[in-house]
């Protein structure tokens, strides 16, 4: 296991992270996720107060036999934007009760995905004011947060200086955030990538087209070696559901130099497979054709268009399309059909694309029965 440093916090975090939203079934299978995923080098543990009741989970397994004492483990939990500082210090003083611990290692905001949330974190009598009492008083380190936003609103958040680090999306399948990863890494920030292997890109069962672009190396090793390499990111997170899921990921955890020469020749092919298979419909996701009337998130729906059509990623593009309309701030936008073909993008798109006819495509591509996150089942 390789080790960075998490920013400015200067907390050396293994390069994957524990993320604890999927080991619910039950509290012997989360301790037991924890006990493996620790065995194995990770010193990152993630939570939140959102996940059902991993934080209860967490700190049952912080209780168990370890091979890492308190203080070589950094724990972090994530509580929602509020504009009421009371209601932040009640939930701090609950997520450290349920942890079982005096102290967290880092604190979240959770979900900064509107610019109203970001209102509420900046205005002087909001979340903020509670979170820096208890920076003040020793009950938090250190405070970052996680965005599932749009990039000018991670950039502004990232700009406040209110944050040590930050956690966001960001893959080779999705570069759109690569200017918040620069920004964060100038500013001193610790970066932590959500989900590289599920949001991602459903990349653990990959197209059979994938896998050949991709080859010698899986569609998922080399999702994880173009993250390693960069050195401007601190950790990326592993969901996994059960002790079964650590491992496999781990491999990969002392794979941190630059891009072979192998894995640099993948990242061209699969460049050049999407630019030769999409021809004049590649989006090139520039998101000029924003914002829509209709509020549609055209770039979004584009994009798994892009992989749908190049990588044969149509698993990975009907899990995320059916989210729009069924996720609110965490996945905004509304359906491809909601298309009334006014014409308001068509001449901002750099690349003259018919973008109403291939939202249309899209739809009809990619439309499916929604499904519940999976903390609310």
């Amino acid at each position: 296991m390789h080790y960075r440093p998490f920013g400015k916090t200067q907390r050396l975090l293994s390069v994957f992270t524990l993320g604890t939203m999927r080991y619910l079934s039950s509290e012997e299978n989360a301790v037991a996720t924890v006990q493996q995923a620790v065995s194995l080098g990770v010193n990152h543990l993630e939570t939140a107060r959102g996940y059902g009741k991993s934080e209860q989970y967490l700190g049952a397994a912080l209780q168990s036999r370890l091979p890492l004492t308190r203080d070589q483990l950094c724990i972090t939990t994530k509580l929602p934007p509020t504009a009421d500082a009371a209601q932040m210090e009640r939930w701090i003083d609950e997520s450290l009760e349920r942890l079982n611990l005096d102290y967290l290692d880092c604190l979240a905001i959770h979900g900064l995905n509107t610019w109203e949330h970001l209102a509420w974190v900046q205005a002087a009598d909001g979340c903020m004011q509670a979170v820096q009492r208890a920076v003040a008083d020793g009950r938090v380190q250190h405070v970052g947060f996680s965005t599932h936003g749009f990039l000018e609103l991670i950039l502004a958040a990232i700009a406040t200086d209110l944050f040590e680090f930050v956690n966001l999306h960001y893959t080779y399948f999705f570069q759109r955030h690569g200017a918040a990863v620069e920004l964060a890494h100038q500013k001193g920030m610790g970066v932590l990538i959500i989900s590289p292997a599920d949001k991602g890109g459903l990349l653990y069962t990959p197209s059979q087209t994938l896998s050949a672009l991709c080859a010698p190396l899986s569609p998922l090793e080399f999702n994880y070696r173009f993250l390693l390499s960069d050195r401007r990111i601190t950790t990326l997170s592993l969901g996994a559901a059960n002790p079964a899921e650590v491992a496999p990921s781990l491999q990969f955890a002392d794979r941190t130099d630059s891009l072979t020469l192998v894995e640099q020749q993948i990242l061209e092919r699969l460049q050049s497979h999407q630019s030769a298979t999409l021809a004049t419909d590649l989006c090139s996701q520039c998101y000029a054709c924003l914002p829509c009337p209709e509020e549609i998130h055209i770039p979004e729906v584009l994009r798994l268009r892009n992989l749908t059509i190049a990588y044969d990623m149509t698993q990975f593009g009907q899990y995320r399309y059916r989210m729009f309309e069924n996720a609110g701030h965490w996945f905004p936008g509304n359906r491809a059909d909601r298309c009334t073909e006014c014409g308001d993008c068509l001449p901002r798109c750099p690349n003259a694309l018919n973008i109403p006819k291939l939202l249309e495509e899209t739809h009809a591509r990619l439309q499916g029965t929604g499904r519940r996150r999976l903390w609310d089942i």
